[in-house]
């Protein structure tokens, strides 16, 4: 059972944030980027990011649970993601990220990154935002990963992940 809203006139728009410290492991794969529920996210007047998700599982902690990346579009059509991504200072040599349709396989489709990203580091604390844009469908959840190259565990100290989704003819 969905627990998506109807189809509505003009853009649907899924803002999440998240302000506490998500460790990211030295070399790792790339991780999801987690983010809270209800008063605690920006804005989800469409309900793509639930605790209860589309496909039946419930989320019991947000700060462990991948699943709680995810943005499950509310309806089919033209995607704009948007990332914004802080990390603390390091001794990063190179810092990734990217989005990602069903990062955790559980759907039939695969597995697709797109828009990854390799950075060097600036001085200081590391800031970045991106965009990119894609088809979307409400069976095919959607999340922003991230990874670095440093040889100690290293937090991303404030996130944001944004879906708009256009219609599309």
């Amino acid at each position: 059972m969905s627990t998506h809203a109807t189809a509505s006139p003009g853009v649907q728009v899924c803002s999440l944030k998240r302000d506490t410290p998500q460790s990211i492991p030295a070399n790792s794969p790339y991780k999801v980027i987690r983010f809270p529920f209800g008063a605690a996210e920006s804005s989800d007047r469409f309900n793509m990011h639930q605790v209860n998700q589309p496909d039946g599982y419930a989320i019991t902690s947000w700060d462990t649970d991948d699943r709680s990346g995810l943005i499950w579009p509310s309806t089919a059509g033209w995607g704009v993601l948007y990332a914004m991504i802080q990390w603390e200072a390091g001794g990063y040599d190179e810092l990734r990220d990217q989005f990602v349709r069903d990062p955790l396989g559980l759907t039939p489709a695969p597995n697709d990154t797109t828009a990854t990203e390799h950075r060097p580091p600036s001085p200081g604390m590391q800031c970045w935002t991106k965009q990119w844009g894609v088809f979307v469908d409400p069976a095919v959840p959607l999340a922003v990963r991230a990874t670095h190259d440093d040889g100690v565990a290293r937090n991303i100290v404030l996130a944001e992940f944004k879906l708009v989704i256009h219609e599309a003819a």
